[in-house]
């Protein structure tokens, strides 16, 4: 792994995920509610989330999989600059099998995240692979 650390963000919709990489002493992933980010308590809409994740660099985690389509959010991605990795595997998986599709691609993702550099950008996360992901409009 190379000297860069990103550091996560897991919205609501992976916060099964996000739990189980911080309990495995995973300091490098944040998630609503989390001390560490108290302008982002539970419950936060995306909206209001996406500037302050945005403004801190963060990468997005999600499974949502309508975040890339709704015209507010997309605005949101080309203003705030919104890096992300959409979880997108055909059925929902326990948040054990995301961490293990997580920590599996970590690496690729990592150097994609250097290569892509500054955002708007999203990739997709399944079981075989991580590709790019078209946004709705771009």
């Amino acid at each position: 792994m190379s000297a860069f650390s990103p550091v996560y963000f897991a919205d609501e919709n992976a916060l099964g995920l996000a739990k189980l990489l911080r309990r495995a002493g995973r300091e490098d992933v944040l998630h609503p509610g989390r001390p560490a980010l108290p302008e982002v308590p539970l419950g936060t809409p995306d909206l209001e989330w996406m500037p302050i994740a945005g403004a801190a660099g963060f990468i997005v985690v999600t499974r949502d999989r309508r975040i890339r389509t709704r015209p507010a959010e997309l605005a949101a991605y080309r203003e705030h600059g919104i890096r992300s990795v959409w979880i997108g595997v055909k059925h929902d998986l326990r948040p054990e099998k995301q961490a293990a599709l997580f920590l599996r691609h970590e690496e690729r993702l990592v150097r994609e995240i250097i290569k892509r550099g500054e955002g708007p950008w999203a990739l997709a996360m399944s079981t075989r692979d991580l590709r790019p992901v078209r946004l709705s409009g771009w």
